[in-house]
């Protein structure tokens, strides 16, 4: 799909508050309301844009740990990791890479009796390295179009 630019300008209202109405969006971008309705819609159908959601603070819900954990693979496990790793609460986000690790995951936890534990279970599918977040540096971004 390509995306010109007035699709560009739409996905940046709803990056920048996506329960706005498609009126508001309108008025800001200067067409009608079904008119954003029918590009939102064949951006939706495009897959352009994904989902909506609410981003909840981990910190606010009783998580006081965010870590960045690397996994490298043992021989033979990387597949079922593959499929367990979608099971993990704690796993935010979680990135298949390059380099000497296979795996990167963003996870939140309790404290660090659950960091522990939450090790303990990565241990049959490989080594891991654990790096604690410390503050936040840049906030995430919207992505441009091209």
């Amino acid at each position: 799909m390509k995306i010109d630019s007035l699709n560009s300008k739409i996905l940046k209202c709803l990056q920048q508050n996506a329960r706005q109405s498609n009126a508001e969006i309108g008025r800001q971008v200067g067409i009608s309301s079904p008119a954003v309705s029918e590009r939102i819609k064949k951006m939706e159908d495009f897959g352009v844009i994904e989902n909506y959601r609410a981003i909840v603070s981990p910190f606010e819900i009783g998580y006081q740990l965010k870590a960045i954990i690397t996994l490298r693979a043992f021989m033979g496990k990387l597949k079922p990791f593959l499929v367990k790793v979608k099971t993990y609460d704690e796993v935010i986000n979680c990135y298949r890479i390059t380099g000497d690790e296979n795996i990167v995951m963003e996870v939140v936890l309790k404290d660090h009796n659950h960091l522990e534990a939450f090790i303990d279970q990565l241990i049959i599918y490989g080594e891991s390295k654990t790096q604690i977040v410390l503050s936040r540096v840049v906030k995430q971004k919207e992505v441009k179009p091209i």
